[in-house]
Parts: structure tokens; sequence; C-alpha cells
């Protein structure tokens, strides 16, 4: 070797080799053209497939899970090109001629349907007079019938109308006939109260005294019972009569009076309302009011506490109650009634009950 090509040699191996290409790089598969030997060329025939190693393209081709050249329609049947690892064909199902359940489906069943089964024993007693269902269904129709009466007050009344229990008011002022039928219905779940119109007669227009007020409700109780002949004997009829009264000297109240009559069972029933004190020049307007010769001058006076009372406060005449004392007089019939209703309940039960003894008394 010579001395220039000891110093071409030494400046080669100073040169460090080429690093690596980065990976986003990818290598050009060289022209088929140039991958084919030429004459004289040293390369070994390898050279193409070490070009192809080197790609990173791998080819990719689509594998069926059904190979083309398997025929379908045999599927359901016996395939006769499959065979198992024995050597033994394989035989599909067809999955529509299967039967899930040979028995009857009256006996699959049986163990359910049978009345005296647990399941439905216990459906039977669910829906019997005091069953779990029957008491559920009950407290969703008080649910619901409490909803409607909040939304619409005025719906209690047609949702608890009916039962055995009717009743008459001898009046028919909403002030009046609005708390009996709350206070009947509130006692016996259901009754029907129905209010017509009367009057009493021979009565001053503002009773005075307790017997005056008795006497009052007691007239309107008669004249309804001869004048409507809707209303027979078997029917309670409740009337309401207000009245003064001067409890000790120079002290007046307002008050009234509440009578029940069943004719059929001999019930007689009274009760006064919560009393409202009156002041006294009041009082004394309505005595000044009534002539000396006012023909019922001896039942009271010729002129009404209410209307006095509206026309100072400044107030309907039915509501000088609630506008003086903050109760309304239909909250004091309300809680009188129920009073009355209650007395009555029991009143009619122990009729019955003397009905029944006096009858089993008879047949021995």
């Amino acid at each position: 070797m010579s001395e220039n090509q000891k110093k071409t040699a030494s400046l080669l191996s100073n040169i460090n080799p080429p690093s690596e290409l980065p990976s986003f790089i990818t290598a050009v598969a060289p022209p088929v053209a140039l991958q084919q030997p030429v004459a004289g060329d040293h390369q070994s025939e390898e050279s193409p497939k070490k070009g192809t190693e080197t790609d990173p393209f791998i080819p990719t081709t689509f594998s069926p899970a059904i190979p083309a050249s398997k025929d379908t329609n045999y599927i359901g049947q016996q395939d006769p090109d499959a065979t198992s690892a024995s050597g033994t064909a394989k035989i599909s199902r067809d999955f529509a001629s299967m039967v899930l359940n040979p028995e009857p489906l009256a006996e699959a069943l049986s163990p359910i349907t049978q009345s005296g089964s647990a399941l439905f024993g216990w459906m039977k007693g669910a829906v019997s007079h005091n069953g779990i269902l029957q008491k559920v269904a009950e407290k969703a129709k008080n649910s619901v019938d409490t909803i409607v009466t909040t939304l619409d007050p005025q719906m209690k009344e047609y949702i608890n109308s009916g039962g055995d229990t009717e009743v008459i008011v001898a009046s028919d002022k909403d002030d009046k006939v609005r708390p009996i039928r709350e206070a009947f219905q509130t006692v016996f779940g259901k009754a029907t109260v129905i209010g017509l119109p009367t009057q009493a007669v021979g009565i001053a227009a503002q009773p005075v005294g307790f017997a005056a007020g008795l006497k009052g409700a007691e007239h309107r109780i008669n004249l309804i019972r001869a004048e409507n002949p809707r209303v027979d004997d078997h029917l309670p009829v409740v009337a309401v009569e207000n009245f003064l009264v001067e409890l000790y000297p120079e002290q007046w109240f307002d008050a009234g009076v509440i009578v029940l009559f069943d004719y059929a069972k001999n019930i007689l029933l009274k009760t006064v309302t919560q009393m409202t004190p009156i002041p006294l020049p009041v009082v004394a307007s309505i005595q000044a009011d009534t002539s000396e010769d006012y023909q019922l001058k001896d039942t009271g006076f010729a002129v009404t506490v209410g209307s006095v009372m509206a026309k100072n406060l400044n107030t309907q005449h039915t509501e000088w109650h609630k506008t003086y004392t903050s109760v309304s007089r239909s909250e004091m019939i309300l809680n009188a009634a129920k009073t009355i209703a209650t007395l009555y309940k029991q009143a009619v039960a122990e009729y019955f009950a003397s009905a029944i003894g006096s009858s089993a008394s008879t047949t021995e």
C-alpha cells in the first residue's frame, strides 16, 4: 500500500458511521427495474428479498369467517366436509324444529295455578275483606279524596254523600246547611244532607231568651214536615235558630240553638252554639226600634242583631260574627252540629239495640 492510500484509509476510519433514519421517514422500495440483476453485477439474488424485509408496510388480506369456497346451503344440516378430530362428521342443530318443553302448558304451570299453592293462597288472602290489597286500595282512595277536596273543597260534600244516613236541614242558607252536612259526614262517614227553605212563624224576628230560640227551631221543624211531602217520619230534621239572651245584668250574648227531631225513632236532641258578646248600645238600639204594639214582642225584638252589627262593622249580614270575633257563624254551628251528630248516632244504635232485644223477648 502506498503512502497516499494509507492517508486515505486513515481519513475514512475517522468518519462516524451514518445514523439511523427517523421513524417517520419510510424506506422507499427501489424501482422494479433497479431490482433486476444486471449482467456483471456482483449482487446476489438475495438482494431483492432483503429489500422486501426492510419494507415497513405489511400487506393485509381479508379472511372471512366462512370461506368463499364453502357452500352455506349446508348450514343447519350435516356438513359433509366438516369432520371432528375423531373423524366423525359434525352435526349442527336445526333450532327451528327444536321443542323447548314437550310437556303440556297446563302441566308445566300446575304448581303455580293450583288453588292451594302458596302464591295463590297469598293472593286470595290479600284480596279478602281485611286483606292487604283492600287496605292499600282504601288508603289510595282516601289519598285521592284528600287531594280532590284540598283542590276543590266543594267536592267533599259529593264524595261523602250517600250511605244509610239522610238528614233534612230546615233552611236553605249555606252558612247553616254546609256545616251541618260536614258534621254528619264527619261522624257517619257518609251522609246525605239536604237543605229546604222554611221560616219560623209566630216568633219575633229576633228571638230573645232560650225558650224563644227553642220555640223558633221547633216551629221550623214542624213547618217543613207539614209542607214538604218528601220529608216523611223516618227522616231526621235539624233546625238552627239564633237568639239573644241576657245572661248577666246588662250583658247580652248572641247564640244559636240546634235541634234534631227524628219522629220515627222518637229522638229529640238539643244543643247550643258558642256565644258571642253583644255591645250594650247595639241591644239598646234594637229595643228602641221595636214598637210597643209589635205583635210578637213577647218573644223578642222586631229588628235582628245581625242587621245592626253588620251595619256598624260595614260587613255582610252573614259575616259579622267573623269580623267581630274572628270566628264565623259556620264554625260555631259546625262544632255544635258535631255534638248533635254524635249524640244522634249513639241514640240510633241504642234504638236498634232495644228493638232487637224486644223482638227477641217477644219470640221467646
